[in-house]
């Protein structure tokens, strides 16, 4: 044994560079090095300027100037010297009935009374009805910082009856307004609120089944014929077309449990929802989108923490369900944590399995539970684009930031749990 072990190292020692010839090879491999090295680098700033330029464009659409013609001007419908703005929800009645047909107030009145109706909600109205901003040309943020005069000009020339102003589409009224026809008075308080409620559903319901299977596959499942069939179909289903789970939400939701989807069951059904197309059908189509990933990442998470933990609460007499529940499951938190994160940004993003399951395009009201109703705000991003006023592209670049801004929002609340209680556990 000795002399092959001898032979073998003699042949390794001859094999070995020396010399200038050891010289050339380590100046090969630093070069390599340092080319990949460059890439990578190059691969990253890539990356970043593509995204600093796809914010630049959103911004830029998002504020700028426009030209606007109001069919009523505001200061007309003062009432005492009282700027509209500030007027009681008696004098914003009063004004709807001066200025208002007949027919549209009986309309009005038949939906919903004017004097059960908020403040706010008057407002819009006479906004709508009687002021009627329309918005008859907007310009690009850059446009208006470089080329001023032009801009002033052309509005000049082409817009004489309109008042040339600066517009910030992103406000916190166009947060707070629902859906409106006219791009100047469109917000996106209802697709918000969907939004809300679809990511709160498909997080309750995936969670804790993503969780419950890594933990019985990673902790409890033999290692069977059986269990590595169903190892292979979740990693498969992860890379599924998320339009398939749209498919298979509406076969299952909407269609097979439409009787529970839209309320019929415990008798809170809505005559508007009866199909089962509401926000219960859309969360739960997201959670079978997402919960691939989720199992995923907490049964990588779950591995990762060190055997030498369970023996030692094994050897101190716990079972096999207290190690999981109070060593295991704690451990890999964060990482779980870190899946759902992931998780819960790809369903944000989802449009195609929501207009599948029967998302609107054009909601007024706002949701009021899982049996509602409901858009989000990707549907109507995509909607808003899709229209041939050019307004409403500006709209939709103000929707996008509001949408990363909720993403963000969620994902920096994800991300403080999962350190607070990572934290914890190390303590």
């Amino acid at each position: 044994m000795s002399t092959r072990w001898l032979q073998i190292s003699e042949a390794g020692k001859a094999a070995f560079p020396e010399g200038e010839e050891l010289h050339a090879a380590l100046a090969v491999r630093h070069r390599t090095g340092r080319t990949w090295q460059s890439f990578l680098r190059g691969a990253v700033w890539v990356g970043i300027v593509a995204l600093a330029l796809l914010l630049c464009n959103i911004v830029d659409q998002a504020f700028g100037m426009v030209a606007v013609r109001n069919k009523v001007d505001p200061q007309v419908l003062a009432v005492n010297s009282v700027p509209l703005e500030d007027l009681g929800s008696n004098d914003l009645v009063t004004v709807l009935e001066q200025y208002v047909s007949a027919g549209v107030l009986r309309r009005l009145e038949s939906e919903r009374p004017l004097r059960e109706r908020s403040r706010d909600e008057l407002l819009q109205l006479i906004k709508e009805r009687v002021v009627q901003e329309t918005v008859l040309k907007s310009w690009p943020l850059h446009t208006w910082l470089f080329n001023q005069d032009a801009v002033r000009a052309e509005a000049e020339l082409d817009y004489t009856d309109a008042r040339l102003v600066y517009r910030s589409w992103l406000t916190a009224d166009f947060v707070r307004r629902a859906q409106s026809s006219t791009p100047a008075l469109a917000g996106v308080r209802t697709a918000l609120l969907g939004s809300v409620w679809t990511i709160a559903i498909t997080v309750l319901v995936a969670l804790p089944m993503g969780v419950a299977a890594a933990v019985y596959l990673e902790e409890y499942a033999r290692d069977s014929l059986a269990t590595r069939v169903i190892q292979t179909n979740i990693s498969n289903l992860a890379g599924v077309p998320s339009i398939i789970y749209g498919l298979l939400g509406l076969a299952i939701f909407v269609r097979g449990m439409a009787a529970l989807t839209s309320g019929a069951a415990l008798g809170v059904v809505d005559r508007t929802t009866a199909n089962g197309r509401t926000i219960l059908s859309a969360g739960l189509t997201l959670a079978l989108l997402v919960l691939p990933l989720i199992i995923i990442n907490a049964r990588e998470a779950i591995r990762a923490v060190p055997r030498s933990l369970r023996d030692a609460s094994y050897a101190l007499g716990a079972t096999r369900w207290q190690t999981v529940w109070h060593h295991v499951l704690p451990s890999a938190l964060p990482g779980v944590l870190t899946g759902t994160i992931l998780a819960m940004s790809r369903a944000m993003g989802e449009t195609a399995p929501l207009v599948v399951v029967g998302a609107s395009t054009l909601v007024t009201l706002d949701p009021t539970g899982p049996f509602s109703r409901f858009t989000t705000l990707p549907i109507q991003i995509y909607q808003w684009t899709s229209r041939p006023q050019e307004q409403f592209r500006n709209a939709a670049s103000a929707a996008i930031l509001v949408l990363l801004i909720l993403l963000l929002t969620l994902n920096a609340a994800a991300i403080v749990m999962r350190n607070r209680y990572g934290r914890r556990l190390v303590v």
